[in-house]
């Protein structure tokens, strides 16, 4: 993969005044199809990230070019089926308590939907039409037969979408890949009812973990153009037009060997203690954590 990168303004508000956080650390020849996997093996390799002097929004710039990000993606390798399925049933626990708020359970649309695994949970919680865009092949060659049907390979287009003809919208772990934060949110808002609901959940780049582990937390990563907080999450919805925005943070149920995969140890010894949690079983067993995630979940006015 050839990185070409390009400058950038500051993606919440476009702001051109910033204080560098952390020099870049890629190296091209490592680069493999997992680079832009989902849940993947980290890799330490980021770009250079910097901080909005206006409005604290961390970003990378300059930034890889979008046409080379839409390639990247398409060619992403996905091993994560089991991780997938488990954190689709923590992303309904957010939503559950917001379905008396919307309109209907008519419509719904996944950005980033990956293998499909919430569009079971959508169907399940009783909605009559779902959709996915999943802009990576591998991922959907891997979705189980009754949801693959849902999903749409490529980048999210609102233009494929008819304007205020749903009901929910859902960004999981998605907005920190995207070019332009600003106009998801904002296409989203148009493709809303009125009373509709738009609902992320992102990486805090404020959380207790990322502030322990620093530049080896995995939110620092090649995959991953700007890194949100409350405030600049806040910001990027009420821009989009959104209201009644609730914020929280959530803990996510993973296999204690997924959480191995992720911790900062050096390869040999994190391959040494995953190898001894698998053959002793430990690895399958589910842990619960605080792995600095954040939920918004904003409101289409009426």
């Amino acid at each position: 993969m050839k990185l070409d990168f390009v400058p950038r303004a500051c993606p919440l508000c476009g702001g051109e005044d910033a204080t560098v956080v952390v020099e870049a650390t890629l190296d091209e020849g490592r680069l493999t199809a997992s680079a832009f996997a989902s849940r993947k093996l980290p890799e330490y390799m980021h770009s250079r990230m910097v901080e909005c002097k206006s409005c604290g929004m961390l970003y990378a710039n300059p930034v890889l070019q979008q046409e080379a990000l839409a390639e990247a993606y398409k060619d992403a390798s996905f091993d994560s089926g089991v991780e997938s399925r488990l954190a689709a049933i923590t992303y309904r626990a957010i939503l559950e308590p917001h379905l008396p708020a919307l309109p209907s359970r008519n419509s719904a649309l996944d950005i980033g939907a990956g293998d499909g695994a919430f569009l079971e949970e959508l169907l399940a919680l009783g909605f009559q039409s779902v959709a996915g865009v999943e802009p990576s092949e591998a991922p959907i060659a891997a979705a189980k037969p009754t949801v693959r049907g849902y999903l749409k390979c490529g980048i999210f287009d609102a233009e494929q979408f008819a304007a205020e003809s749903l009901d929910l919208i859902t960004c999981f772990q998605v907005i920190e890949h995207v070019w332009d934060p600003v106009k998801i949110a904002v296409d989203a808002h148009a493709l809303l009812k009125p009373g509709g609901l738009f609902v992320i959940v992102a990486h805090n780049r404020r959380a207790f973990s990322a502030r322990i582990l620093g530049t080896k937390s995995p939110i620092f990563d090649i995959e991953h153009l700007q890194l949100f907080d409350r405030s600049t999450g806040a910001a990027l919805m009420r821009t989009a037009g959104f209201e009644s925005i609730a914020i929280s943070s959530l803990r996510n149920r993973y296999p204690i060997d997924y959480w191995i995969k992720l911790f900062p140890l050096p390869r040999t010894a994190k391959g040494a203690v995953s190898w001894m949690a698998r053959t002793s079983g430990i690895g399958n067993l589910l842990l619960s954590l605080p792995a600095g995630n954040l939920a918004l979940v904003g409101r289409k006015p009426v």
